[in-house]
């Protein structure tokens, strides 16, 4: 079998090597994406009560994602480790990424708090705490956050039933189980060989059902767009403008020149990747949703050379641990709404603040609301910041979520290369090819024997170099 066709390419022909023919560009996904922006742009901001009524669209689209996002996180974590050479190189696959994801959360921390505190966008609110009118939404988020402890993280991570948190979508406790699941078959060996190969099949079954939904991504977009400019109003950019702008350039400078020296060091050019990931980015754009392209992420990381048993650890893994954007608005959040409620903070403070944002952060995504309450969680930890400030930000909140999407998105594709290089296996060459549009040659696919084989790898080759992947819709035999 051959590997997953991205989008905006069509199928090769038979033949190792054949060039593939480029698609008319009204055919390709990230151009009727686009054209959904805008439609939904146009409006929301022209008849403001027709985009409100138009967020089932939206909803409905996410929905759909979100309905098989845990069970292929699950095929993806589970067959990763059972395609690994034995337990021990997935636990160094798995030390390697947390570093990355730690090192790399925390440079965005920092980033956050040296931008606010040389800007300062919140001095001369002069906001009344006690004048602060919370809603109802809000109340709830701030609830939830203040009674939830910086540790939280931790207990969350075990669920306490495995149907449940299929059910709920939680990301992390999902992410937990598949990595049990994964080392139980590793152990048992040999007699777990027909679990593993049915779990990859499912696996391929779960990416069709994937391309399916997809077509309507554009409709999905549409929707999510139309009801946040008219609902929110265009209006509401202006009242927090450069809150928003001092975001969005932050967030732009992390991913040109914080990840972009990052590509660097393993030779890759971060623009060339920001290109090759423009579908995905323009649907998370759309949806103001990272879950929606997690799916094709791992593909189009397998596609780029990275190991399968490394991108499907290290982007699912990435979601709940290298949230680089979410950490970046979390301390531009919580420092404006110290300046703007005139609390002085100080250098130690801020560490304060930092560290403990280094553990809050952790499992924000897939939740609705979980930037507000990660942010509540932090600010009433730290004691210093009064928690009703967050209400300050709840308005444009929506309208910085498609930024910390986006981020996050760039993050975990760079967070996989960097891993897959960092264990040595990372096809630069293939690699170059795919980022620079040049056709390449199918990856094969390693027969699902291998996978489940014990934890002795004296019979068969190293999995580690020779990359597999669920073979998703859209595939050539």
């Amino acid at each position: 079998m051959a590997e997953a066709i991205p989008a905006g390419t069509a199928a090769p022909t038979p033949g190792a090597g054949a060039a593939p023919t480029r698609r008319r560009w009204y055919t390709q996904l990230y151009v009727w994406v686009l054209v959904g922006i805008a439609a939904g742009v146009v409006v929301g901001a022209a008849w403001p009560s027709t985009g409100e009524e138009l967020k089932p669209l939206g909803d409905t689209f996410v929905n759909a994602i979100k309905m098989i996002i845990t069970p292929i996180i699950f095929v993806t974590v589970v067959t990763g480790i059972a395609g690994v050479e034995n337990l021990r190189s997935a636990g160094r696959i798995g030390w390697k990424s947390l570093v990355y994801f730690e090192v790399l959360t925390t440079v965005a921390l920092v980033l956050g708090l040296v931008v606010m505190n040389v800007l300062r966008p919140g001095d001369g609110v002069h906001a009344d705490v006690g004048a602060i009118q919370v809603t109802e939404t809000a109340q709830g988020y701030i609830e939830e956050g203040t009674s939830q402890s910086w540790w939280h993280f931790l207990t969350d991570l075990v669920p306490s039933s495995i149907v449940g948190a299929f059910a709920d979508g939680d990301v992390l406790q999902v992410l937990f189980f598949a990595v049990l699941f994964g080392i139980a078959i590793k152990l048992v060996g040999r007699p777990a060989a027909g679990v593993a190969a049915g779990i990859e099949k499912t696996g391929q079954v779960l990416f069709s059902v994937l391309r399916i939904v997809m077509y309507a991504a554009p409709v999905g977009a549409f929707g999510a767009m139309a009801f946040t400019v008219g609902k929110y109003g265009l209006d509401t950019l202006t009242s927090l403008g450069r809150l928003i702008a001092i975001f969005y350039g932050t967030s732009l400078f992390f991913v040109l020149v914080v990840l972009g020296i990052v590509m660097a060091v393993i030779r890759l050019n971060i623009f060339q990747l920001l290109r090759y990931m423009k579908d995905e980015l323009l649907i998370v754009l759309g949806t103001s949703s990272s879950e929606t392209v997690l799916p094709r992420v791992v593909t189009k990381m397998e596609n780029l050379g990275v190991p399968r048993q490394i991108a499907g650890l290290t982007v699912p893994t990435g979601y709940s641990f290298n949230l680089d954007g979410t950490c970046i608005y979390l301390t531009l959040a919580g420092l404006y709404v110290a300046q703007a409620t005139d609390t002085a903070l100080s250098f130690g403070q801020q560490l304060g603040l930092l560290g403990v944002l280094l553990l809050t952060s952790k499992g924000a995504a897939g939740v609705t609301g979980s930037g507000f309450i990660v942010l509540a969680a932090t600010l009433s930890t730290v004691g210093h910041v009064p928690v009703a400030g967050i209400m300050l930000v709840f308005g444009i909140d929506k309208f910085m979520s498609e930024c910390r999407a986006l981020t996050n998105v760039c993050g975990n594709s760079v967070a996989s290369l960097v891993v897959a290089a960092w264990e040595g296996v990372l096809d630069r060459d293939r690699a170059r090819k795919v980022l620079a549009g040049h056709p390449v040659t199918p990856i094969a696919e390693v027969p699902t024997s291998h996978v489940g084989a014990p934890d002795v790898p004296a019979d068969r080759p190293d999995l580690t170099k020779s990359p597999t992947a669920p073979t998703p819709a859209g595939t050539v035999a």
